[in-house]
C-alpha cells in the first residue's frame, strides 16, 4: 500500500483567502492525484483512504495539522496529491442580517461547536438541538451536503483541552 507521509501546504481556510490576510501556495499547483476527505478525516494524522482514482493509499502525517481544501501531501515516493473537502452533512444557517448571523456565532461559540463562517451563512454539524436554537435567533436553517471548513481558531487552530478559564 502506497504511504503519503508529508505535508507539502496545509492548504488555506477560505475565510482567510477572502480577507487577503494570506496567500494559498498551493493555488497554480498541479498535484499527480487527487484526495476528497471529510472535515473528520482532515484533522487524523493516521488513518486509511481512497485517492479519487480508487487507489487504497496509508496516509501517516505529522501530528498537529488540519489539512484544508486545497492541501498537498506527498508520498513516499515523491509523488504531489491535492486534498479536497468532501461534501458532507451539515446544518447551514443564512440569514442577510449580520446582527442575526452574529448572535447565532456567539452562542454557537459558546457551545465550542466548530463552525464555518461566511458573509450570509453559518455551517456546522447536523444536530437537531442546535438548529431549533438557531431557528429560535430567526435564521433560516436547512440540512445540507456541503464542504465543510470550519474556522481555525482564534488559538492557532490547534485543539486544546478545556482547561481555559470563562471568567467563571
Amino acid at each position: 500500500m502506497r504511504m503519503i507521509t508529508e505535508i507539502v501546504d496545509v492548504g488555506a481556510a477560505p475565510q482567510a483567502e477572502a480577507g487577503g490576510t494570506e496567500v494559498r501556495p498551493s493555488a497554480g499547483r498541479i498535484a499527480a492525484e487527487t484526495l476528497t476527505l471529510t472535515f473528520d478525516l482532515r484533522q487524523r494524522s493516521r488513518f486509511r483512504a481512497r485517492l479519487d482514482c480508487g487507489e487504497e493509499v496509508g496516509v501517516a502525517l505529522p501530528r498537529g495539522h488540519v489539512l484544508r481544501d486545497g492541501a498537498i501531501l506527498r508520498d513516499a515516493h515523491g509523488c504531489e496529491i491535492l486534498v479536497r473537502a468532501a461534501a458532507e452533512p451539515v446544518s447551514q444557517a443564512q440569514s442577510d442580517d449580520p446582527w442575526l448571523l452574529a448572535r447565532a456565532c456567539y452562542h454557537l461559540g459558546n457551545r465550542h461547536v466548530p463552525l464555518q463562517v461566511e458573509r450570509d451563512y453559518l455551517r456546522y454539524a447536523p444536530d437537531h438541538v442546535l438548529d431549533e436554537m438557531v431557528l429560535g435567533l430567526g435564521l433560516k436553517v436547512e440540512r445540507r451536503d456541503e464542504p465543510f471548513e470550519p474556522e481555525a481558531g482564534a488559538y492557532g487552530g490547534h485543539h486544546h483541552g478545556h482547561g481555559h478559564s470563562h471568567g467563571d
